[in-house]
């Protein structure tokens, strides 16, 4: 099973890290820091020695009800993704990834898990338009929309750089952000192990029932 562990302060302190630009080239980060998940390619998950605090964020679902993820999710396993619904390739192959391996839970774990993906582009990603896109990976995803900045803050406070989109020169509409994918413990509510892009289905498979029961992966 692939696994490493390390402090956050080792992961904040790597060198130059850069946001995703889905469907483009890497962007610098700037003043952004950003975990990346992905340093080490032959690890998948990254076991945490300093956990993360779960943000506290209110957005809104796609009811377009307030959804208060700290309330929502309290003591449920809990999977947090930022990006959004036009990236046309890291966006949709890990909520895909995250899909399939799902599915190969039992129900009653199925069930348990909770896997919140939460828009960067929120001026396209309206309640409508995101549920639309989930239900299509899986209906019990969960996902929101709202204030930029506020998005943007909570990203941050778990080491996940990402900016607003932007229109490029040939009309496309890019968001630049972070591809880590966090897990959130039930047993203590924050978020321990750290998924980079690069993580396979089999990764999850393995890894999904441990997360689960809080255990490390």
């Amino acid at each position: 099973m692939r696994t490493t562990r390390v402090t956050v302060a080792a992961l904040l302190a790597a060198a130059a890290l850069t946001l995703t630009a889905c469907g483009g080239q890497p962007a610098d980060a700037g003043s952004v820091t950003q975990i990346s998940g992905g340093q080490n390619k032959a690890k998948a998950a990254t076991v945490l020695d300093r956990p993360f605090s779960k943000p506290e964020l209110v957005l809104t679902d796609t009811t377009g009800k307030p959804w208060n993820l700290r309330e929502q999710t309290k003591g449920k396993p809990t999977l947090i993704y930022f990006g959004y619904t036009n990236c046309p390739d890291v966006c949709p192959l890990t909520m895909s990834n995250i899909a399939v391996a799902k599915k190969a839970l039992p129900q009653a774990e199925q069930d348990k898990l909770q896997v919140v993906f939460v828009t960067t582009d929120p001026e396209r990603d309206t309640p409508d338009s995101l549920g639309a896109w989930l239900r299509s990976q899986d209906p019990a995803f969960t996902g929101l929309t709202g204030d930029f900045a506020t998005i943007q803050a909570a990203a941050r406070s778990l080491g996940i750089g990402i900016e607003a989109a932007k229109k490029e020169a040939d009309g496309s509409v890019v968001s630049m952000h972070g591809a880590q994918v966090i897990a959130f413990s039930p047993k203590t509510d924050e978020g321990y192990v750290l998924y980079g892009e690069g993580a396979t289905v089999d990764d999850y498979t393995k890894d999904l029932p441990k997360i689960i029961k809080g255990e490390n992966p």
